[in-house]
């Protein structure tokens, strides 16, 4: 810390008790200055010769007969009129990043200008204050902490613009070329290298990291805290990403954890003024500067501390443009009233629709300029909507759990995302089946809606193994798993054989007419299903499974077992002799009647699924 020394006799200034302050001389004191509520009993002269103000005072109170001067409001207080007094008597002061601004405040007051005397108090207190104050990034923080006690004199005397832009400018520097300390403690370190003769030397390059000023400001109070930041960004040379890291750094240093510290009465105020103020600073390009997280974080805390509408907006639409970033936990915001769920469905829902929506302009403005521009941007895009489909179906499995969460919010929030986003519907089947489980007082008609949801040519073989055996999900669901999965291994056995397929088989009933003739054989061919996974499994274990199974497997095919296969011969028949008469009803060998995307190409059950195969809890 830099300082200042003034003066060079001896400190003669001596207390009696709290309230009075003399100066220890063979020469009687002649006035007595109040100052808050500590007396000064001082001499005339010393003072008059070095302030302009107090010549008026003196005079005044002369004239009046009296030998006491009130100073009412005195910008710092006793301790810095006593800088000030010593300075006139010539006694040591020194000066410091703590007392400076109360000190030059103090002087201003006083008028202890150059017309009084030269080389006065205020002059040498502006030669520290740029040449050594100023420059230093540390007592520059200190400083302009200080100014907040000081105010407006401190705002009036220009001392807050000026410490703001001194912090602001050195933040910009090349970080290669800081060399001043700072509290960012955090070294980069290179891996331990292996040297010529095999011993291992850790060696640490102790670089500064473009962010290292973003905890030396977390001190400052927040309306200090948003000049500072308005200064660096307004350089234009600071990235996005540490305006955003130094956001999270002072979010996470002053906003409380706890909720109900949060929506207390007394910090709500104040929580939500900060929040406001920190959402205001977000760099202004949307795409970056703070991760989705940190965003739905700051977004719960506007719910909680009622933030106006606008923050809210701003935030959602900073998350809608990064949703693919975002975890489960992040969207669990807590509902507020009137709502009657565990978590905010419909404002997740909201943002949803908004993220789609700019997905899909995206994509129409990258098809235009997709062959100039190569299709690295166009499969980014694609990679985005996957990543939000995989994140809605965990959401709705957490959220199916919620005893009051209404069959519409679901399907609703469930439909919200493209069929693109979605290729495979293990996610879907997982949040269907614990929405089932955790409401089984639901009606056979909302049964039917739910299920409708999910396509089951789309399920891995996993997944469909699951459903074929689950008790929950409606009857016609389970057949029509089972048929799509003979129809796939029986596809996939005759594309191994290179053999092309009776046309008698490419269509089959898998609606009503095969609920009727599958009761008797349902319990039957499930529980084969599931001796054949195990016994595949047991197989695989003992390492004796036989060529022909080898090439199947190779093939991504998992074939029934003959008597299954003979289950689903008589399914077929029954199925086959009423396809005439309700060809309208009937669907393709690879269409599911409950799938609510039409047009759907038949799947294959060649390498390509088996890729995208995963297991199911």
């Amino acid at each position: 810390m830099k300082f200042m020394k003034l003066g060079s006799k001896p400190d003669a200034f001596q207390a009696d008790g709290n309230s009075i302050r003399y100066v220890s001389s063979e020469l009687a004191t002649d006035i007595i200055i109040n100052v808050g509520e500590v007396k000064f009993y001082l001499h005339k002269f010393p003072l008059l010769s070095k302030s302009n103000r107090l010549q008026r005072l003196v005079l005044k109170v002369d004239e009046e007969n009296s030998e006491e001067i009130h100073m009412v409001d005195f910008p710092g207080g006793p301790k810095a009129f006593e800088i000030c007094a010593k300075f006139c008597y010539g006694m040591t002061v020194t000066l410091n990043a703590y007392n400076v601004v109360a000190a030059r405040c103090a002087a201003e007051y006083l008028e202890m200008t150059e017309d009084v005397d030269r080389g006065n108090l205020i002059f040498k207190i502006e030669v520290f204050l740029n040449s050594s104050i100023f420059r230093t990034w540390k007592d520059s923080i200190i400083v302009l902490q200080t100014t907040k006690s000081l105010l407006p004199w401190s705002e009036d005397l220009k001392i807050v613009g000026r410490c703001i832009d001194s912090i602001a400018s050195k933040t910009s520097v090349d970080p290669a070329n800081i060399s001043w300390s700072y509290t960012y403690n955090r070294k980069l370190a290179v891996p331990d290298k292996i040297v010529e003769n095999g011993m291992k030397l850790r060696d640490k390059i102790e670089s500064v990291p473009k962010d290292w000023w973003v905890e030396d400001i977390c001190e400052l109070e927040i309306d200090l805290y948003k000049r500072v930041i308005f200064a660096v960004k307004s350089k234009g040379r600071m990235d996005g990403n540490v305006i955003g890291e130094a956001l999270k750094t002072y979010a996470v240093r002053w906003l409380p954890d706890s909720v109900d510290a949060l929506v207390s009465d007394d910090h709500t105020r104040r929580n939500k003024s900060l929040l406001e103020t920190i959402i205001c600073l977000l760099p202004s390009d949307k795409g970056v500067g703070c991760s989705c997280s940190f965003l739905l974080k700051l977004l719960k805390v506007a719910i909680l501390v009622g933030a106006d509408d606008s923050s809210r907006e701003d935030l959602v639409k900073r998350i809608s443009l990064k949703l693919d970033e975002a975890s489960v936990n992040d969207l669990l915001i807590p509902a507020r009233f009137p709502q009657a769920t565990t978590y905010d469905v419909e404002l997740v829902k909201y943002i949803v629709n908004r993220f789609v929506t700019h997905e899909k302009s995206s994509r129409d403005f990258e098809l235009v300029d997709r062959n100039e521009k190569g299709n690295g941007d166009f499969l980014l895009a694609h990679g985005s909507l996957l990543n939000v489909g995989k994140l809605i179906d965990a959401y709705l499995a957490e959220i199916a759990r919620d005893p009051n969460l209404a069959v519409s919010n679901f399907i609703d929030l469930s439909q919200s995302i493209p069929e693109s986003a979605r290729p495979i519907h293990d996610g879907l089947y997982r949040a269907i089946d614990t929405y089932l489980k955790e409401h089984p007082s639901l009606t056979k008609s909302e049964r039917k809606k739910i299920c409708g949801l999910m396509d089951v040519k789309k399920l891995t073989m996993d997944a469909s193994m699951h459903a074929a055996q689950n008790e929950r999900l409606p009857l016609r669901v389970v057949v029509q798993v089972l048929f799509f999965e003979q129809i796939r291994a029986a596809a996939g056995a005759q594309t191994h054989n290179n053999t092309p397929r009776d046309a008698s088989h490419s269509t089959t009933n898998t609606d009503e007419e095969s609920e009727k003739a599958a009761p008797e054989n349902l319990k039957s061919l499930k529980k084969q299903m599931s001796q054949m996974k195990i016994k595949d499994d047991e197989l695989r274990k003992n390492g004796k499974l036989t060529k022909k199974n080898s090439k199947n497997r190779g093939s991504g095919v998992r074939l029934l077992p003959s008597r299954s296969r003979r289950i689903f011969d008589k399914l077929w028949v029954v199925g086959k002799g009423h396809g005439e008469n309700r060809s309208s009803e009937t669907s393709g060998s690879s269409q599911s009647p409950t799938s609510l995307i039409p047009g759907e190409t038949k799947s294959s059950g060649g390498s390509s699924s088996r890729h995208r195969r995963h297991s199911i809890s």
